[in-house]
């Protein structure tokens, strides 16, 4: 038969399956599902989800058949002495099955209505015919369809059985193994399935012998498993964490320490190993599509499932133990931790070399730099030993240039906003070892040579003043889009303070300007949390005063130089904020609506502007933020031509634009301890803890309320409301210091003021401060940030789906996903990887459309799927 025959027969066969007859389990029908495809493209591109749904929705049985059917025939060849056998027990088969498979269950996934049938009937107790049973069959291999059904003597052929979900996971891990299938051949009379690393590595020093076809028989089986645990999917961001999903949770508590060790290892090799920047003809990507790439894909998206998935409490003791995490937290060789940071580093810094390059767009550039952060991300929450030697070896500085890059690169894209704030939370877990803070007093070299989005100009200083800078270009340049995550911005600041030493006059300087920012009126007033990042701040101040005040004369410098702001704040008022307000809004009507420049704070706006106030455009340092005027000039600037980082199109990720919505609410559920019970609200009575196993920064807590920058409608301050906080901001310190040095530094008319007055701080030693307990803010996991970490990382995976499908006949496309969105892209102008026109008629064969993915924040229930006119875009949560 034909091709084009074999694909007629196979869609008929299809038509039929929703017709309202019931075939009969034993009918040579059933064979055509294994037999007559001969691609995934046939069994996606035939098995239309028009087709998939049709049958669910008109009989339910047929597809239970099919399910079935497909199953025990991939059972029996895994099972089978000549597998694979062309003839006995063709390859071609099993992959089919698998093919089927993947196809057909996101849309059992997707349909409500089918909720309880699916547990039943995937996860419930059942029989099935027996090897004696199977023997003596000669028609087609099936199991019985009624798992109430009672054994008799008549059917000694039927044995209990596992669950079937069960049963497929177990055949699905055998065949990553197996002989001929996905690993060389073993000799005569030994077993087919051989749990071998697949790469060298972690756990492996002598890699295996591998072909195409292997690998390629490993992406598809992977793919079936990542469908399996895409039930994830089909859930809103609330319930996953607490319900979870039966595959994940069956997989992850494998007590079979060789199959687990086997998997980890293989996955986490083979995409550390893989190694993009090969000599290649420019350009080649785009025409050709590299089967190992999708092969590690698939790898590190299984590995991320598996890795951070919290196994739900079971309410009567503490929950089974995640393997997979647990050896991933048990690694300690400093081999392993090269290879580890090795392969990380590489990946991440692909982009950046892609889109160097002198042809730009010649290189490929990889998508999995976010997957990549996050693994990056979990190694250093389950495993204290990587965390140490990552900070003990510096080779934390190369990871916090490259995560920066990232967060602000893609702070103004809204579509990336998960990204960048999976950026900062790692910054965070890394700033809570006390060595981290320590190793930032180290001279940053060779900073000219980053790319020039975070390339700051003539800079010259430590790691601790461009981690600063960087922060203050994230609170400031990020247009009000990193509002929920400004608490962990100044909870990494806060978390090094106390280790920081000579930093610089410009980093100095913008601390000062945040200050006046916080402080200002228009922000304070504006809702009833803001005052809490202000407190934060003050907090990192007082920690680098009380533990570093002699090191650090260029920050003290710039605080006497503010006095007046906070000599302003002490004596701060309900009538004098409003009154401040009040000037701004007058001198804004005066000059047609804009303020100047020296008189203006366009970030922080009074809450009677119907505009959310932010950090964003923080003004020079001459521009009065104080309640009444300063005698005093305010903070003063580094002599370099610095200037604020411009926002710049992102190169890195532009084969990965597709539309994705997040259903979470966009305030991630960040907690900062050591505020004060006022700032940080008490636990719901009744409400239980949450923890992340093995997570080693991760402590149990529950969701708080993010400090909000918009503002309230229902909102209004008091004086009443003004005291609460007032009285417990750390204001001691700095105003103890300002007290004794004020009197002693030489005034500003003086050609060597600033040479005397850093002098001046170097022989004074200040009486009456005691340095405060160090104080660690840690990110604290709860069901909500753990919802919306989940829905991040399953919308990569639905991203990367949609570019090894070309957005053509992705595993989920067009299924109603509950936890992201999905959008429809806009229409794509033209370009060289895009052409229009007379160019199209010579390589539109070669030259595909590639759809862009659009993760964004949103409300919790939003929904994709229907047929849509372009394929969906995929970006960040």
């Amino acid at each position: 038969m034909g091709a084009s025959d074999s694909k007629l027969t196979f869609k008929q066969g299809i038509f039929r399956l929703s017709e309202p007859k019931q075939i009969p389990a034993d009918d040579a029908y059933w064979t055509g599902f294994w037999e007559l495809p001969e691609s995934t493209e046939d069994v996606f591109s035939l098995f239309s989800p028009a087709d998939i749904r049709r049958t669910r929705d008109n009989n339910l049985a047929n597809l239970e058949t099919l399910i079935l059917a497909v199953t025990s025939r991939l059972c029996v060849l895994r099972s089978h002495p000549s597998f694979p056998d062309p003839e006995l027990a063709p390859e071609r088969d099993a992959l089919n099955c698998i093919r089927v498979l993947t196809r057909i269950l996101p849309f059992l996934y997707e349909a409500d209505h089918l909720e309880i049938w699916e547990d039943k009937f995937f996860w419930g107790a059942r029989r099935k015919r027996s090897r004696r049973g199977q023997l003596a069959r000669s028609e087609i291999i099936f199991d019985e369809a009624d798992p109430e059904q009672t054994p008799t003597e008549a059917e000694p052929e039927f044995e209990q059985a596992k669950p079937l979900a069960e049963e497929i996971i177990d055949t699905l891990i055998d065949l990553l193994f197996f002989s001929e299938f996905t690993l060389p051949k073993v000799p005569a009379g030994k077993s087919k399935v051989t749990y071998a690393i697949w790469q060298s590595g972690v756990g492996c020093n002598t890699p295996i012998a591998s072909t195409k076809e292997y690998e390629n028989n490993r992406t598809e089986i992977l793919r079936l498993l990542l469908t399996l645990a895409s039930k994830s999917m089909y859930m809103s961001a609330n319930i996953l964490p607490v319900k979870g999903v039966k595959a994940i949770t069956y997989i992850a508590t494998c007590s079979d320490k060789q199959v687990v060790l086997s998997v980890l290892c293989s996955l986490l090799n083979t995409t550390l190993k893989y190694n993009p920047a090969s000599w290649r003809v420019p350009y080649d990507h785009v025409v050709f599509k590299d089967s190992k790439q999708v092969l590690v894909t698939y790898c590190l998206q299984l590995l991320l499932v598996l890795i951070l998935y919290p196994i739900p409490e079971p309410g009567n003791g503490p929950p089974p133990k995640n393997f997979f995490r647990h050896f991933l937290g048990r690694l300690h060789r400093p081999q392993d931790f090269q290879f580890l940071v090795d392969g990380m580093t590489r990946i991440l810094n692909q982009p950046l070399q892609a889109t160097s390059s002198y042809l730009p767009g010649s290189q490929k550039s990889l998508t999995w730099a976010p997957e990549m952060i996050m693994l990056f991300w979990e190694a250093l929450q389950c495993n204290k030993r990587f965390r140490s030697f990552i900070i003990d070896t510096d080779r934390a500085h190369d990871f916090v240039v490259l995560v920066l890059y990232y967060a602000i690169d893609q702070r103004n894209d809204p579509s990336k906003q998960g990204l960048v704030r999976m950026c900062i939370f790692v910054l965070q877990t890394l700033s809570v070892e006390p060595h981290f803070g320590k190793s930032l007093n180290k001279t940053f070299e060779g900073q000219e040579s980053l790319p020039a989005s975070i390339r700051i100009p003539n800079f010259h200083g430590t790691y601790a003043d461009y981690l600063i800078t960087s922060i203050y270009t994230l609170l400031t340049t990020s247009k009000g889009k990193l509002d929920a995550i400004y608490p962990a911005l100044l909870a990494i600041v806060n978390n090094v303070a106390a280790y920081i030493q000579n930093l610089g006059r410009a980093p100095s300087s913008k601390l000062l300007q945040l200050f006046a920012s916080m402080s200002s009126p228009s922000f304070l007033l504006a809702n009833e949390t803001n005052h809490t990042l202000l407190q934060s701040l003050l907090e990192a101040l007082n920690a680098i005063i009380e533990n570093q005040y002699q090191k650090n004369p260029n920050l003290i410098y710039a605080i006497i130089r503010s006095r007046k702001k906070f000599q302003a704040l002490r004596d701060f008022t309900l009538e004098s904020g409003q009154e401040e307000i009040a000037r701004q809004n007058q001198m804004r009507k005066d000059n047609g609506g804009e303020l100047r420049r020296e008189d203006s704070i366009d970030s922080l706006r009074s809450p009677i502007i119907p505009r959310t106030p932010t950090l964003s455009d923080v003004p020079e340092e001459n521009s009065a933020f104080a309640i009444g005027d300063s005698d005093d000039s305010d903070v003063e600037e580094s002599q370099s031509t610095e200037t604020p980082l411009s926002p710049i199109v992102s190169h890195s990720g532009a084969s990965q634009s597709a539309s994705i919505a997040s259903s979470v609410d966009d305030s991630v559920p960040l907690q900062l301890r050591g505020m004060s019970e006022k700032a940080r609200g008490k636990r719901p009575v009744g409400q239980p803890a949450f923890s992340r196993q093995n997570s080693t920064t991760s402590l149990s807590s529950i969701a708080m309320p993010t400090p909000a920058l918009g503002a309230n409608e229902f909102f209004t301050p008091s004086s009443g409301w003004i005291e609460s906080w007032l009285t417990e901001l750390p204001l001691h310190t700095i105003l103890q210091l300002i007290s004794q040095l004020g009197v002693k530094i030489p005034g500003p008319n003086s050609i060597n003021d600033t040479a005397a007055a850093l002098q001046a701080i170097r022989e004074t030693e200040v009486r009456g401060i005691d340095a405060s307990p160090i104080r660690v803010h840690l990110f604290e996991w709860s069901p909500l940030s753990l919802g919306w970490y989940e829905s991040l990382l399953w919308s990569f995976v639905f991203a990367g789906e949609l570019l090894v499908s070309k957005g053509t006949a992705g595993v989920w496309n067009n299924t109603s996903i509950r936890l992201f969105r999905v959008q429809e892209a806009a229409a794509q102008t033209p370009s060289l990887l895009a052409p229009r026109g007379a160019v199209d008629a010579v390589g539109s064969n070669l030259v595909q459309r590639i759809g862009s993915l659009n993760l964004r924040g949103n409300q919790a229930g939003g929904q994709g799927g229907g047929n849509v006119a372009t394929p969906p875009t995929v970006r960040d949560v």
